[in-house]
């Protein structure tokens, strides 16, 4: 008997189909489970927070201990300068680190460098935090926005850095040849060949490092503190919609807690959007498209 026989017979085909059958479930109960606390998540933020959203929300400072109302105007702008901060540091080093590891991956120093970026991705982000306390408030001997965004520009910078990577490397070695061939230099082919050909997938990796960041709370209390005044100084201490969200939430007062949760659904809804982009962004990409 051959064993093609062997495995076309009825009790082998019946036991692959129920193997197959028993995979297939599984595959579909773990996207569930995968699912349902996401969407759980995210109705639950939304009805417990989008009834305590109002235009005071967006244009007001916190009032004080005991009074009603109020917003978080000024945790909104500090995330901004926050994040805006962390990509200036962080996604320029992402992206180059990225370009080292794919474009010059025989160099020991690129191995190096992938190393470090794979142990950077899975540090605690508390511990960045201790990082920039120890590096930047320690010697200016105060709190400040500055701080707080290197925290959150290193936390970017593996994410972005293995986007990148993996985004390059999907580039047809063809074209970097036929760039070379025409006389090209590598530098030059790297920046307006491989780097244009591969931009959908590395702006992909850019939102989604600046998706993280802008949820953070951990680093920033050892870093940008928090400010309940408009502050757009970055060297003192700045306020941040995810320490806002920490400190009502732990509060004893119910106000603070609804505003806690509005600021929670602000929060979510702001990554949201981020991901749609990303979606939008790379959405040619899976038809064969860069």
């Amino acid at each position: 008997m051959t064993a093609e026989s062997v495995l076309k017979s009825p009790k082998n085909l019946k036991r692959r189909k129920i193997m197959n059958s028993v995979m297939i479930s599984l595959c579909i109960a773990a996207g569930f489970i995968t699912i349902v606390p996401l969407i759980y998540i995210f109705f639950y933020t939304t009805q417990s927070g989008i009834s305590s959203l109002n235009l005071d929300f967006f244009t007001q400072l916190p009032k004080p201990v005991g009074e009603e109302g109020g917003g978080m105007a000024n945790a909104i702008v500090g995330s901004l300068i926050l994040i805006t901060i962390g990509g200036i540091i962080g996604i320029p080093v992402g992206v180059l680190s990225g370009i080292y590891i794919s474009e010059y991956s025989k160099n020991v120093l690129s191995t190096i460098v992938k190393f470090i970026t794979d142990i950077l991705s899975g540090v605690p982000s508390i511990i960045i935090g201790i990082f920039a306390y120890g590096v930047i408030v320690i010697p200016m001997q105060r709190f400040s926005a500055l701080a707080g965004g290197f925290a959150l520009g290193i936390l970017m910078i593996p994410t972005v850095a293995k986007i990148t990577e993996e985004m390059l490397r999907l580039v047809p070695q063809s074209l970097r040849e036929a760039s070379l061939a025409l006389g090209v230099s590598r530098w030059k082919t790297t920046l307006r060949v491989v780097l244009t050909t591969a931009s959908s997938g590395i702006v992909t990796g850019i939102l989604l490092a600046i998706a993280r960041a802008a949820g953070e709370t951990a680093p920033l209390l050892f870093t940008s503190f928090g400010n309940v005044y408009w502050q757009t100084n970055i060297d003192e201490p700045m306020a941040a919609l995810p320490l806002q969200i920490f400190t009502y939430a732990i509060s004893p007062f119910d106000d603070w807690h609804r505003q806690a949760w509005a600021g929670a659904f602000v929060l979510i809804f702001l990554v949201f959007i981020v991901n749609l982009l990303v979606r939008f962004v790379t959405r040619n990409k899976f038809s064969g498209n860069l």
